[in-house]
């Protein structure tokens, strides 16, 4: 991904906040040459001092889905996670001249991808980790872990040990104050999980 200094994160706790709170993540690898991607939800498992450069993620698919056979030992993957967006409009800046815009927040991550044996863990803590984001929180019950299991023949678990890490937080930063928070205000009438990305930032 190309990245501008102007739209870096204002901190890698913002990194980290982003990828939580969007969970549901692109994973891109290539097998001779031939790339290919799958939408399935990655969670954190581990940071190295608040950052994804050297710490884990967690992720699970549908065995029956082809893409994971091509992850043989060393394979390396970019997982890519959407935050919110949304485009900006010239009437909200109400000047002139003015053109349009898409204001935006997104983490690419890379690393070295490993297959796991144990997709039950893989499965409830990604669980767990959406759970985390909604109130009241479901907590599984017995019966629930029980009808995992049945399912786990069907699941393929990895993780990715993540080598870089990039981000833009593209959200209207070079623009005047006044503008800004027209960009925002409309925001919050139209897309309110934009607007506390922009007032998080």
């Amino acid at each position: 991904m190309h990245t501008f200094p102007r739209y870096a994160a204002p901190g890698p706790e913002h990194v980290a906040d982003l990828v939580t709170r969007n969970p549901f993540a692109l994973v891109v690898t290539s097998a001779d040459g031939v790339p290919a991607a799958t939408h399935v939800p990655v969670v954190v498992e581990r940071l190295e001092e608040g950052r994804f450069e050297g710490g884990t993620l967690l992720g699970h698919m549908a065995r029956a889905n082809p893409h994971w056979r091509s992850w043989e030992q060393g394979t390396q993957a970019l997982v890519v996670f959407s935050g919110p967006h949304g485009y900006v409009s010239p009437t909200v800046y109400a000047t002139d001249p003015a053109v349009p815009t898409w204001d935006y927040a997104a983490v690419h991550l890379t690393g070295r991808v490993e297959l796991l044996d144990d997709a039950l863990e893989v499965v409830e803590r990604t669980v767990a980790a959406a759970e985390s984001l909604r109130a009241p929180a479901w907590e599984p019950t017995p019966a629930s872990r029980e009808r995992f299991r049945a399912l786990l023949p069907g699941v393929v678990a990895f993780r990715v040990h993540v080598r870089t890490e990039q981000s833009m937080f593209k959200l209207s930063q070079d623009i005047d104050a006044e503008r800004y928070a027209r960009v925002r205000d409309s925001f919050a009438a139209e897309n309110s999980r934009l607007a506390d990305l922009m007032d998080r930032s």
